[in-house]
This record gives structure tokens, sequence and C-alpha cells, in this order.
């Protein structure tokens, strides 16, 4: 059997063409999200050994939360610019003048 086939120019299989944003968008937000759960699950315990006064780990779960949906925002909601959205905003910005 021969070698295995060379990445294209650029260093990527396939003609050197970056990947399609989807795949690691998600990948990324699947390990932002088990890094929520193991920081702040180990900042309850810490709470918890500690005496259970004042829960102060809501601070960091709320500030942290909001990255974390925003991060799924952009990931599963929000769809990427096209050229065609880019010639209609330039269309209308002519169209002021």
């Amino acid at each position: 059997m021969g070698k295995p086939p060379r990445p294209a120019a650029g260093g990527r299989a396939g003609g050197g063409r970056p990947a399609p944003r989807g795949g690691g968008a998600r990948r990324d937000f699947a390990s932002h999200c088990v890094a929520y759960v193991i920081v702040n699950g180990f900042l309850v315990v810490v709470w918890a050994l500690t005496g259970r006064g004042y829960f102060w780990p809501v601070w960091v779960l709320g500030a942290w939360g909001v990255g974390v949906v925003l991060h799924a925002w952009d990931v599963f909601v929000r769809r990427p610019v096209t050229e065609a959205d880019v010639d209609a905003e330039l269309e209308r910005h002519r169209r002021r003048r």
C-alpha cells in the first residue's frame, strides 16, 4: 500500500479551504460548557465545605453563564454574513444619498 495523501496547499486537506464554521464552533461550545460545569461545580463544593454561608458562587455562575448564553447564540442562532447581505447593505446606503 502507498502513503496516505498529503494535505493540499495551506496545510489543509480538501483544497486548502477552511473547514465550515459549524463543526468546530459546536465543539468549542461543548468544551466551554464542560469547563463551566467542572469549574463551577468545584466552586460549589468549596462553598459547601467551608460552612455554607453566603452563596458566593452565584456571582461566578451568573457572570460566566452570560458568556455561555452569548456563545450559544453565536453558534446556534446567528447566521454568517453573506456576499448578498453586503451587497444589499451597500445598495441601501447608495439609495439614501
